[in-house]
């Protein structure tokens, strides 16, 4: 049984090698990829006229933090249970670890990737008259692709902006937990309002029976009157009914946003005005919107990602250059095979260049220059978007609050209204028509009142969110 071992070589004669490979190496910084440049905005460079005083501030939206936009301290504490409990944003935050490992795959991709081996193999000889033997022992590189033509580079660009997609994506769940949270809230705080109104009403109104039902009685008024006060005071029921509804889904809608059941606390009343639980929003320009709205952020990391998809697409055409090498020690014998003599060392390099694939390669292609083409569409569609839901929430700051003042103006009147329309018909001088008329308008108005208010505010939260509000940049970690 004979084995053959490589002598070892002198170490003189391996430097123009070495040198050859750094060469390779060096040349391994080519890239086939486009060179990406940023796509010009589709939408004007300025906010409709409507809202053209709104663009003085300095400041991004997405530059201040949610804890100084959010007045009131406990829908502060709420929105801070939120992000340590929910599970849309533990998805999310899932989801970076993932892409961060598959970024670290790709870019250990360009390294070559060395193992510990031992083999051995035992075969009929020749002749088949003996059986020979060979172990070995060492380091094996197996194939370790040079990146000659930016192949793997591609691949690792695509991935790290694949994880930094998921990054802006994160920051894009966030800042839509934190608008859900505070609408949800302001929602609550109305209803809590507006179930009170009914309550009032409803204790108005069955006040009103009982004085119906004596005068009835007494053939003071006629059974028409009766009930019509029982008709008003059952409809008020029935819209406190629906109030106490409305409230408890309220509640099962925060408590899923929030990820815990809630205190009782933080259900209250807030200390302050609602008008003062939220403060005032930069507006800013469009051109914010690129650098800090996360879901613009993120369609265009996905943009990133396939450009360098067509890199490696194009890189498939040249021709592929591959290493195999292995040091180590062997022998035909296990007894010998860490002897002085069994050292040795192998290197056997691979070229494939491709000439016939069924098209296979343009078809490969073909497709992520397809994928690019969506990728910006899909970004361009993300500014039209968010162009939009800002020129909306502008639009809304300018007349919401007008509204609101003539509607509280409406309000008062109809109060004052239900006032002299009920002490003129204490007194005789006119029928119970008039105040049940004037109680009805009274109740709607101040419902319509409550529930403009609640618009206005939601209003504010929408403009925060819709300009990249409730997230701060910081630097992915890698």
């Amino acid at each position: 049984m004979t084995t053959k071992v490589k002598p070892m070589r002198n170490s003189n004669a391996r430097i123009p090698r070495l040198l050859s490979l750094s060469v390779l190496a060096l040349l391994a910084g080519c890239s086939m990829a486009p060179i990406y440049e940023r796509p010009p905005a589709p939408v004007a460079a300025q906010w409709p006229a409507s809202s053209a005083d709104n663009t003085a501030a300095t400041t991004a939206a997405a530059d201040m933090a949610w804890q100084d936009f959010v007045g009131d301290a406990r829908l502060r504490e709420l929105v801070t249970l939120a992000l340590a409990n929910n599970r849309d944003l533990r998805v999310a935050l899932a989801a970076i670890e993932q892409a961060r490992a598959q970024y670290q795959i790709r870019r250990a991709d360009q390294l070559p990737t060395i193992n510990a081996a031992v083999a051995g193999n035992r075969q009929p000889s020749s002749d088949g008259e003996s059986i020979s033997s060979a172990y070995t022992a060492g380091l094996a590189m197996a194939s370790w692709e040079l990146d000659l033509f930016g192949r793997v580079a591609s691949l690792k660009d695509a991935a790290l902006a694949q994880f930094l997609a998921t990054q802006e994506a994160r920051n894009a769940v966030q800042t839509s937990l934190i608008a859900s949270v505070v609408s949800t809230w302001l929602s609550l705080q109305t209803n809590n309002e507006l179930l009170a109104l009914t309550q009032r009403t409803l204790a108005t109104r069955q006040d009103s029976l009982r004085l119906n039902r004596m005068r009835f009685e007494q053939g003071v008024t006629s059974a028409l009157d009766l009930r019509q006060a029982e008709s008003l005071t059952a409809a008020a029921q029935a819209t406190l009914a629906q109030q106490r509804r409305l409230r408890a889904l309220d509640v099962n809608a925060l408590t899923q946003l929030v990820g815990q059941p809630l205190p009782e606390a933080l259900l209250a009343a807030p200390a302050i005005p609602a008008a003062q639980s939220l403060h005032d929003v930069p507006v800013g320009m469009p051109s914010d919107l690129l650098e800090r709205r996360p879901d613009i952020r993120q369609a265009e990391q996905q943009l990133i990602a396939a450009n360098a998809n067509i890199g490696a697409a194009r890189a498939a055409f040249f021709p592929r250059i591959a290493l195999t090498a292995s040091a180590g020690t062997a022998s035909g014998a296990l007894s010998g095979l860490f002897q002085s003599g069994a050292w040795g060392w192998t290197l056997a390099p691979q070229a494939v260049l491709p000439i016939f694939d069924a098209g296979r390669n343009q078809a490969a292609l073909e497709s992520a220059q397809a994928g690019r083409d969506m990728a910006l569409a899909q970004y361009e569609k993300a500014i039209q978007g968010a162009f939009r839901e800002v020129a909306d929430a502008l639009a809304g700051q300018a007349t919401l609050g007008e509204q609101v003042r003539a509607q509280q103006a409406q309000a008062d009147a109809e109060a004052d209204r239900f006032r002299l329309a009920d002490l003129r018909y204490r007194n005789g001088v006119a029928s119970y028509l008039d105040v049940l008329d004037a109680q009805r308008a009274l109740f709607a108005t101040q419902q319509a009142l409550a529930q403009t208010q609640l618009a206005q505010q939601q209003n504010r939260v929408a403009l925060y969110k819709a300009l990249g509000g409730g997230w701060s940049a910081q630097a992915p970690q890698l």
